[in-house]
């Protein structure tokens, strides 16, 4: 059995039909779902953060970060 965890649920994930903690009887087919979740959220979500995929074992995880600055901008708060 394989499951797919997200280390923390951000607001679009509380709302989207997504499950956190999903089991599966097969790697590959756990593999597929967590791929199509990371992609889907990566690209529908808000954009305040961004999602990585690894896998441990059987079990692949989800991580909640942020994403890569863009427009050239460093983050820092003085470009806008």
């Amino acid at each position: 059995m394989s499951i797919i965890s997200l280390d923390k649920e951000c607001g679009c994930f509380k709302r989207s039909d997504f499950e956190n903690n999903q089991s599966f009887a097969s790697k590959d087919d756990a593999l597929i779902e967590a791929q199509k979740m990371v992609k889907h959220m990566n690209e529908k979500f808000c954009g305040k953060h961004a999602f990585t995929l690894s896998e441990n074992g059987d079990n692949f995880n989800i991580t909640l970060g942020q994403p890569a600055p863009s427009g050239g901008c460093c983050g820092g708060g003085h470009c806008s």
